[in-house]
């Protein structure tokens, strides 16, 4: 008779599970509160200690680890060496084993107690993974309840393979691997500012994508803690690995304004059309003004329900991507004649974000980390008036707008917002003046009036060229870290010019 160890945290069809393998003809070893729970529903289980021939003790500390587990599971069944060995010693065989670990991620999300912390550290657990997995030449390993059914099937149909039980295998390390990733980083974040020796990232493939940025590349989408499993739905197309980083963009400063009937349009990850009205409609063509033509072919995230009224309008034009809280059964009909569009929803009335605590980019030979960026809700109500003038209730929230959607856009950059509306926006130049000569150039080529607007840098200005730019273009008021060994100039050229200058003392540098 084969025999199955069952010991699980997440104790989801666990006794189906056992109930199945049961009339599969396995016998069936179990620990704790697995073997309790089989036990109250009738399954006949042996408890873990009838196998060790020895107590558990120190507080469950040590149950599983013992020759009678580990080498039930890890003697080699090709070898006749280790048949003998095992028979002399009297190790029985152990052919399956269903394990899934304590739960760390729960504990720390729950208390900061680093005594109860340590003990939903699992030991036994990740050892008899690791062991069953390296046997997968004779031994199925699972850790996933969702593979319960496969595995079923795989061993009552003939098909339980060496290639099946390696890809069990393969599953189980990335499970052990990502337990003690969590750990480790758990410890560091705790003990050495997150900044430890190793830094491990890790996430759950959601979906191949068709290729990476270009064809010739292979791509995928990884989430943390279920995120898109949860949150996103496809509603039209499929999701390119090109989409998602300009979607990632684009609800990032949708949402930025929390519950605010915001609409933005990206194009290769930045934005070109911004706006906040009353309603969702006017947004979008508020936003859509700013740079019609390079909206076209973009992606537009709106913070909000698209109806059948908004989706008229924007079937107007070439989109390429429409991600929202929701886009209603009315609006999706509007949109199924356009064949290459896509179209993405949260399932909830606003777009929801997941607010990563952490950042990282790849560069050649590794990658950089760091604490993710953030705009503080009080950033833009703390900055000091640093000039004569002061800004009006609209012009400080234009302001704020501005200062929000330049932390979320390519350095170096300029971002013009007039009446709730970016107006013109200058990214990723190399020189702030170009970036602020640039928008309004655009500006100007779009027949934007960006007089009485609003400008924020992400960054300080240097010199005082960009206020002079600004000041002819009828800008009134202008936010900005400041820090420059120029500052005095600066706060001079806006107090000539009659602007309204607050610096925020915050950089946002995006790179």
């Amino acid at each position: 008779m084969k025999r199955a160890l069952l010991s699980v945290s997440d104790k989801t069809n666990i006794a189906l599970f056992a109930k199945s393998l049961i009339g599969l003809g396995y016998q069936i070893i179990s620990t704790g509160g697995t073997y309790k729970l089989l036990r109250e529903e009738g399954i006949n289980a042996i408890e873990i200690d009838e196998v060790t021939k020895f107590p558990e003790c120190f507080e469950g500390r040590v149950k599983t680890l013992n020759p009678y587990i580990h080498g039930g599971i890890l003697h080699r069944r090709d070898k006749q060496s280790h048949l003998d060995q095992a028979r002399e010693l009297g190790v029985e065989a152990i052919d399956l084993v269903c394990v899934n670990l304590y739960p760390f991620k729960a504990t720390i999300e729950r208390t900061d107690d680093f005594e109860e912390i340590i003990e939903n550290i699992d030991i036994g657990g990740p050892a008899m993974v690791r062991s069953a997995a390296k046997n997968f030449d004779s031994v199925i390993i699972v850790t996933d309840p969702s593979d319960y059914s496969l595995v079923l099937h795989a061993i009552d149909n003939g098909e339980n393979s060496v290639e099946f039980r390696r890809d069990l295998m393969i599953k189980a390390y990335e499970h052990t691997a990502a337990y003690d990733s969590m750990i480790a980083n758990y410890m560091n974040k705790r003990f050495n500012n997150g900044m430890g020796t190793k830094q491990f990232i890790v996430g759950n493939k959601v979906m191949d994508t068709r290729y990476g940025e270009n064809p010739h590349q292979k791509g995928a989408l990884y989430e943390f803690d279920a995120f898109f499993s949860q949150n996103f739905k496809t509603l039209k197309g499929e999701a390119s690995f090109n989409n998602l980083t300009d979607i990632s963009g684009a609800v990032k400063i949708a949402a930025a304004f929390g519950d605010e009937n915001a609409v933005c349009i990206v194009k290769h990850g930045n934005p070109c059309g911004f706006a906040i009205r009353d309603n969702l409609m006017d947004a979008y063509t508020e936003a859509l003004k700013c740079d019609p033509v390079s909206a076209f072919g973009g992606v537009v995230a709106v913070n909000g329900v698209v109806t059948k009224e908004l989706a008229e309008k924007m079937n107007e034009m070439f989109l390429e991507v429409i991600i929202a809280g929701r886009i209603d059964d009315e609006a999706q009909k509007v949109f199924e004649p356009k064949k290459r569009l896509k179209l993405f929803e949260y399932g909830a009335d606003k777009i929801v974000l997941s607010n990563d605590a952490i950042d990282f980019k790849h560069i050649d030979g590794g990658f950089v980390f760091q604490d993710a960026d953030k705009v503080a809700a009080d950033e833009v109500k703390n900055a000091k008036l640093v000039t004569k003038h002061t800004a009006s209730a609209q012009e400080l929230k234009d302001a704020e707008i501005a200062y929000k959607v330049a932390s979320l856009t390519k350095s170096n950059c300029v971002v013009y917002v007039k009446n709730g509306a970016m107006v013109a926006v200058g990214m990723g130049m190399t020189s702030r003046v170009d970036a602020a000569r640039c928008a309004l150039k655009k500006a100007e080529e779009m027949g934007l009036d960006v007089s009485g607007s609003a400008l924020a840098s992400e960054a300080f200005f240097p010199f005082r060229d960009s206020i002079d730019a600004a000041a002819g273009a009828g800008v009134k008021t202008v936010i900005q870290p400041g820090g420059s060994v120029r500052d005095d100039e600066v706060i001079a050229a806006a107090d000539e010019h009659g602007m309204a200058l607050y610096f925020s003392g915050i950089r946002h540098f995006l790179h």
